[in-house]
């Protein structure tokens, strides 16, 4: 081993405790994630933790063993480059996990909690116990009791909605009335008109700030002339 002075009084002790503690903290993150079932759960974030510690020491022990050498040596050794790695490594790894539907964007949050748990390995893999320790438990509070607070908070809802009628030109200043009558907003729209089929089609995203009201606005849409389909999601 290549430690100058070992936290604990031995090296494989401290190499013990380190990687314990990196898998105490990966599995707590990884136990949240797993119960809401998300597609990193808990033997991912263990691994990434552990992963990011075992790097760090790694990164050390090269430093600590080939540090001597003077500035005229042919070798060079640069510890951070290993930690910097570990964050840029972990960036592929979260791009992973994130999904774009349409205007909905899932798997931000664990794609953050993957590179936040790197970071936990790495603060015990450098023997940052306190370190490790509190942001082990900003993170935990950040998942587990800031999400209580959602229902209590107002924020947009976004809704897709689709709709195939016969062509009539007249029938999105109809939509309008619809979507005004409902207090809705209007964020972005797209429309098609086939001749072929003498049919017309419009796609609209629409924003509202209260209750999902996908089902009343269909069957709303449903009462105009010449609807033919309405997909809402």
């Amino acid at each position: 081993m290549f430690f100058d002075s070992p936290l604990f009084g031995s090296y494989e002790l401290d190499l013990l405790i380190k990687l314990f503690f990196a898998a105490v903290a990966g599995g707590l993150v990884g136990l949240e994630r797993e119960r809401h079932g998300r597609p990193a759960g808990l033997r991912t974030n263990i691994l990434v933790s552990v992963g990011a510690c075992a790097m760090m020491i790694i990164s050390e022990a090269f430093y600590l063993k080939y540090g001597m050498l003077d500035v005229e040596s042919a070798v060079r050794f640069d510890p951070s480059r290993v930690a910097a790695q570990i964050v840029t490594g972990i960036g592929f790894l979260g791009a992973g996990v994130i999904l774009k539907e349409g205007i909905s964007v899932r798997g931000l949050t664990t794609a953050a909690s993957l590179w936040v748990v790197a970071s936990l390995g790495m603060a015990f893999g450098m023997g940052h116990f306190t370190l490790g320790a509190i942001t082990t438990a900003l993170v935990l509070a950040s998942l587990v009791f800031l999400k209580k607070l959602d229902p209590l908070m107002r924020k947009d809802r976004y809704l897709t909605l689709t709709v195939t009628a016969e062509k009539r030109m007249e029938l999105y200043d109809e939509l309008q009335l619809i979507f005004e009558e409902q207090g809705l907003n209007v964020s972005d729209l797209s429309s098609n008109v086939d001749l072929v089929n003498d049919e017309i089609f419009f796609q609209v995203v629409v924003t509202q700030q209260q209750k999902r009201i996908g089902r009343e606005l269909t069957v709303a849409i449903l009462q105009l002339d010449g609807i033919k389909k309405v997909h809402y999601h």
